[in-house]
């Protein structure tokens, strides 16, 4: 399906940014240089700024427009659906820079790897408001993924989200995913990187989202302290009649 104008703008200006023309605190073009542009009117560049503020990309300063995000935002693991990234989006920080290793075996099997085949690796700690650890999220993709999008391969974030960069970059976007919980005692490194005290239990939430071939584009490991992890459904309930419950 063709993309509308609003969509296309909002792709253009966030390739922009992820390609490094616009800075986190820079001004982007005004509404009536883009209306010029694109040969739309106003409403029509309102709904795409709209689109990219949901998306945490950008925010609006009163007098001057709309400038790029300086704090980008990250989600946990899972429970992605299709909502703005905004929604549940959090303060993170980059941490290490990415690598090219063998994957535990839980992602190598999520990843439909072989045992000798490699991923790349990319980390984050997300942050709860007042700056505390609360989510340490270890991206991994397969390398032909990793290999066209070569943003990934960097440490600085990107800005577009990397899902809508590796949709962007690579034509393939995610048509559904599956979170795996589960519960397990904290590693060394993971109670030091979210302030626990061993030993610490510690939710884990393994996340594979998947193309419309059902190919894997990307499977991440969350791992929450217990006292800050939850997990909330509502769902509707048939009525069966007279049935006991």
């Amino acid at each position: 399906m063709p993309q509308l104008k609003y969509e296309q703008i909002a792709d253009n200006l966030r390739g922009r940014i992820t390609e490094g023309e616009f800075a986190p605190g820079d001004l982007l073009p005004s509404g009536r240089d883009l209306c010029e542009q694109w040969g739309v009117s106003r409403a029509t560049v309102v709904k795409a700024m709209d689109v990219l503020r949901n998306d945490g990309v950008v925010v609006a300063r009163q007098g001057s427009g709309f400038t790029v995000v300086e704090t980008p935002v990250a989600r946990p693991a899972g429970r992605r659906g299709t909502g703005p990234r905004s929604s549940g989006g959090r303060p993170y920080r980059r941490l290490g820079t990415p690598t090219r290793e063998a994957p535990p075996d839980r992602v190598r099997e999520a990843l439909h790897l072989p045992d000798d085949r490699n991923a790349l690796r990319r980390d984050r700690l997300v942050l709860l408001d007042e700056g505390e650890p609360y989510t340490l999220v270890s991206a991994w993709f397969p390398l032909d993924i990793a290999d066209a999008c070569p943003r990934v391969q960097q440490n600085g974030p990107i800005a577009e989200g990397t899902t809508r960069y590796v949709t962007r970059q690579t034509g393939r976007a995610p048509a559904r995913a599956t979170d795996v919980h589960t519960v397990r005692l904290a590693t060394a490194s993971e109670c030091h990187q979210l302030g626990l005290v061993q030993p610490a239990a510690v939710a884990v939430t393994l996340h594979t989202a998947y193309d419309e071939g059902d190919k894997p584009l990307v499977c991440e490991e969350g791992v929450t302290g217990g006292a800050l992890w939850e997990l909330t459904d509502s769902y509707p309930m048939e009525s069966r009649g007279n049935e006991e419950p």
